[in-house]
């Protein structure tokens, strides 16, 4: 049975490789149905998993990912045929997770469609309203990158999302591309029109493969508390355009996996200069008008503050993941390039700053050592800084 199955491995990966050397899809397609006729998630994975061993690069894999998609139509099985029904009860994060999708294939077909066969301002209003609905995709991404993937991840599967992540990029890159011709005055409707419908096709694409790859892997791979630590963390990320009417746990004190937990501890915690208890200390930290996160020396997530006015996500989910494993695959060099200049003594710190939407976003990083200069980690700072750069004059405190 095991040399059965790397036979069938090795003939997915050579299939795999000769559609990434230019063989037609059409091929590719009768080869597979000649060799498999079926398939499953978990082969799926195994087979990325082992390109990206071979040194295949992410980008690569991903550039071809609706490819891959289109030979396996049709053909993915249920992995064993198991399903565990309480990942369908209304409210779980997997039936959320399909509801975001049927929301989304409705507003493409009923809002967006309709008005790509039309012409004039007026069709071109109602595919910018639409646009603007459709972006808000961004919050179901965001819940698969920062939720779901990190515990496919502790589980050892780390190539399919990073795959997806790095398509999930493109897709948000498609739609801003689109609404920005939207909101322009010279904007070309032929562009616009080419553009959307090459946007919702991707968009749709994505739609096929988390139905039928991620979720049935998620259904596969993670446990009961896991989804109670998904549950958890979901609120602070959102959901597209609707919220969930009502809640798969429902009073329940179980502990989530992952969650950062402070104890309670007797007497202050020393410091350089005075002391402070835990419930001092924790309060402190969530006070600070910015963003906190520590990883440590080994380049997982320790700790982050939680403070009210929040730059970026920052689900419980990601405490013990791998700095790498939390960016998106085209940045992921530039942080591991910081992170080693500041182990390996070059560096000691790096500075950064973005616009977003009506923030001034500064994004710092700092290594941060003992004493005898010994690497225990990097701390990153995140401010939106602009009510700063604003400041005009002087407000004295005795002025008060």
């Amino acid at each position: 049975m095991s040399e059965l199955i790397n036979n069938r491995q090795k003939k997915l990966k050579e299939l795999i490789l000769s559609l990434h050397e230019g063989k037609p899809l059409a091929e590719a397609k009768q080869e597979f149905k000649q060799y498999f006729g079926t398939i499953t998630t978990e082969e799926i994975t195994q087979m990325e998993q082992a390109l990206i061993k071979d040194g295949m690069k992410v980008e690569e894999i991903q550039r071809l990912c609706d490819v891959h998609a289109a030979v396996f139509d049709g053909s993915i099985s249920d992995i064993h045929n198991i399903v565990k029904d309480y990942t369908d009860t209304p409210g779980h994060p997997v039936r959320v997770f399909k509801d975001d999708n049927d929301r989304i294939e409705k507003l493409i077909k009923e809002e967006i469609e309709p008005f790509l066969s039309q012409s004039g301002k007026s069709a071109m209003l109602m595919l910018r309203v639409a646009f603007d609905r459709l972006k808000e995709i961004d919050k179901h991404y965001a819940r698969k990158e920062y939720l779901f993937f990190p515990h496919l991840e502790k589980k050892g599967i780390t190539a399919p999302p990073k795959v997806m992540w790095g398509v999930d990029d493109e897709i948000r890159g498609d739609l801003k591309a689109v609404i920005e011709l939207l909101n322009s005055v010279s904007g070309d409707e032929n562009e616009i029109k080419t553009k959307a419908s090459a946007a919702i096709n991707r968009v749709r694409d994505m739609i096929s493969k988390e139905n039928n790859i991620l979720i049935p892997l998620l259904k596969d791979s993670l446990t009961f508390m896991n989804w109670i630590s998904v549950d958890a963390a979901s609120p602070e990320i959102g959901w597209f355009l609707e919220k969930p009417n009502e809640s798969w746990k429902k009073d329940t004190k179980k502990q989530t996996e992952g969650e950062p937990t402070l104890k309670a501890t007797t007497g202050d915690i020393p410091f350089d200069a005075g002391a402070l208890s835990v419930e001092q200390l924790n309060a402190m930290l969530n006070s600070l008008p910015l963003d906190l996160t520590f990883v440590d020396a080994d380049g997982f997530v320790k700790y982050f503050t939680m403070g009210k006015e929040r730059i970026f996500a920052r689900p419980s989910t990601i405490i013990g993941r791998h700095v790498s494993m939390c960016h998106p695959p085209a940045s992921v060099h530039i942080v591991e390039e910081i992170v080693e200049s500041f182990r390996s003594g070059r560096k000691d710190n790096e500075d950064f700053w973005i616009r977003l939407g009506e923030s001034f976003v500064y994004i710092r990083y700092f290594a941060v050592r003992n004493k005898q200069g010994k690497y225990l980690g990097t701390l990153e700072v995140t401010q939106n800084i602009k009510p700063i750069v604003e400041l005009q004059g002087e407000k004295r405190l005795i002025e008060k």
